[in-house]
């Protein structure tokens, strides 16, 4: 009778492994469409610094047009224009004037309104950025607030000096100045968390409320598919103004040395968010397609959660996911990798979408911060994560810093007003110099009849330029378009994921889907050779096909490896396979296995 069973259960098996092989080819799975922005990829282009057609040095929006094709042949979802607002420029577009027209250095409204058309026609999703925090101080609504306009003065924070005649509090801005200044001939002082010529407005007016959903609706009519919200956590101040605590007294008042309970991460933030999303909605059911929220915080796993919502309301579709930026360094092994990557998706909510974020215009960029020699393998690992990719402008090719930006040329406001000598620790230049199009004049970013770009151009533009790279099958743009290609892959955009921090400070993890391929991803974080058993990964592997690896890789696309238990990566190698043998098997396979074993013993 046993023996009877067990060859009736091995029939099944083996017509459920023939369904499975169909099945993989054909890519069915039972799984739910996902939304358009679900596990999609989104480039972050810094207008300024993409493409100028008209020789002043500066991009605009006719050379973003211009370079549309890059990201249709790169494959991404959708593009995040960086401000293109009005702007006086003292801090780059996150300075607005005006929320409902474009500035002059970009081009006009219509312009824009070409380029979101023609962005649509190529199957490029169109977000922009959303600087709610504050204004700039040549917006009509503080001209009138200086007027002593009763309509908008209180569209500002505006307090009374201390006792002697100081400012309200100790509250220093992100840009290294007193967060408070007191106009001429006016008793109050004004609060800015950023730049003094920018304003911070009052959310605890409803009016400012209801200009900023009107900016939102303005920007959906005209097609907008959604908005990255700027520094939402700073939107609220806890209503007693009190002094924040200095963490060190030794060292001074300095905003790095504070502890912002009371200018950050307010509860009034969230709910403003949670009210927001309802606006969004709306606009999504009206218009037949989900308007993504995404929102940038720079703060704690906690905090940082409760930006996707608080279980009864709905908030961003994803907050950004800075891990990889804040917490992971050059130093950082195997096992950090883990932590932070599993920390994410164990503490994300129920149906929540992870994101992974190497770089942005705030913060160095990939190629500076670990080595040009890594930049493919993070790209590889970040690729092959489940969720959504971010990937910052020239990311794609290793652009690197250009650090050689002397105080007197610098630009950036967060650094100029430090001094020669610790400047570099604060300036964000380096990481917003223009595209490198190919080895002419400016690197293709500008004319040769220009003057100068608003930015230095990198030196290393003749060798490291996207044209040239085009013409490398072994290239990293190569790569960043075949790895995004590989993630339309259903058991990437659906599978299963488990990692773990392998000997000899090898990050490795895998990703399966029933009835699909199975991969096992492989990152060596060291400066040398590393040995590792796959067995260690996954136990049920038999044998791997290279689907991609780095540039540098000794492993090439299609090559088998038989012998599981003994593997080499080189340096800072990293390579994607598909795995082959009882680790691939489907979780129905699994089931009917565990079934015969079970009636056996």
């Amino acid at each position: 009778m046993k023996k009877c069973a067990v060859v009736c259960l091995l029939g099944l098996l083996a017509l459920a492994g023939a369904k499975s092989a169909v099945k993989q080819d054909g890519h069915d799975h039972d799984m739910p469409e996902l939304d358009w922005w679900e596990g999609g990829v989104f480039y972050q282009i810094y207008p300024r610094s993409f493409k100028d057609t008209n020789n002043d040095g500066v991009g605009d929006i006719a050379g973003i047009m211009e370079k549309l094709d890059h990201l249709v042949d790169l494959g991404v979802t959708g593009v995040w224009f960086s401000p293109l607002f009005k702007s006086p420029m003292k801090d780059f577009g996150y300075d607005i004037s005006d929320f409902k027209d474009v500035d002059p250095t970009f081009g006009t409204l219509e312009d824009l309104k070409a380029l979101i058309k023609k962005a649509k026609e190529l199957g490029i999703k169109v977000i922009l950025d959303f600087v709610p925090n504050h204004t700039s101080d040549e917006h009509e609504w503080f001209k009138k607030a200086l007027a002593d306009d009763p309509d908008y003065i209180d569209y500002y924070v505006w307090k009374d000096g201390n006792a002697e005649g100081g400012p309200p509090n100790n509250w220093q801005s992100v840009f290294h100045t007193d967060a408070w200044t007191k106009p001429a001939g006016k008793s109050k002082y004004y609060l800015h968390q950023f730049d003094k010529g920018q304003p911070d407005l009052n959310y605890e007016n409803p009016k400012v409320k209801a200009e900023m959903e009107e900016m939102l609706h303005f920007w959906f009519e005209l097609g907008v598919d959604g908005f990255r919200i700027d520094a939402i956590n700073h939107a609220y101040e806890d209503a007693g103004f009190l002094d924040e605590p200095i963490i060190d007294e030794n060292k001074g008042l300095f905003y790095e040395n504070m502890e912002h309970i009371y200018t950050m991460n307010q509860n009034e933030s969230y709910e403003l968010i949670y009210d927001w999303r309802v606006v969004f909605d709306e606009w999504s059911e009206k218009s037949n397609q989900t308007k993504l929220m995404m929102t940038e915080a720079y703060a704690n796993m906690e905090q940082t959660m409760r930006w996707y919502g608080d279980g009864k309301r709905n908030g961003s579709h994803f907050p950004f996911n800075f891990a990889m930026i804040n917490r992971i360094e050059s130093s950082s092994n195997a096992a950090d990798f883990k932590e932070v990557i599993d920390e994410w998706l164990d503490n994300m909510p129920e149906g929540g979408n992870a994101n992974w974020v190497l770089g942005n215009h705030d913060r160095p960029r990939i190629a500076s911060r670990f080595g040009r020699d890594r930049a493919a393998s993070f790209a590889i690992m970040e690729m092959t994560l489940p969720g959504i990719a971010v990937v910052y402008y020239g990311e794609e090719i290793g652009m690197e810093d250009y650090r050689d930006i002397s105080f007197e040329d610098t630009q950036d406001p967060q650094a100029a007003n430090t001094n020669k000598e610790i400047y570099q620790l604060y300036t964000r230049d380096p990481v917003r110099t223009p595209f490198q199009w190919d080895n002419t004049t400016y690197a293709g970013f500008t004319g040769s009849a220009a003057e100068k770009t608003w930015l230095p151009v990198h030196p290393n533009y003749k060798e490291l330029n996207l044209a040239a790279q085009k013409e490398d099958p072994k290239s990293l743009f190569t790569l960043y378009k075949n790895l995004i290609q590989l993630r339309k892959d259903h058991t990437f955009k659906y599978g299963s994921f488990e990692s773990k921090a392998l000997v000899n400070n090898v990050f490795g993890f895998t990703r399966k889907l029933d009835d699909h391929k199975s991969y096992a991803v492989v990152v060596n974080m060291n400066s040398m050779e590393a040995q590792l058993n796959l067995k260690h990964l996954d136990e049920g592997i038999e044998k791997l096909k290279v689907v991609l690896s780095a540039p540098e890789s000794k492993y090439a696309v299609d090559d088998v490896i038989s012998n599981v238990e003994y593997l080499t990566l080189d340096k800072y190698d990293a390579v994607v396979f598909e795995m082959s043998g009882s680790a691939a098997l489907t979780g129905s396979l699994t089931l009917l296995l565990v079934a015969v074993l079970r009636f056996l013993f």
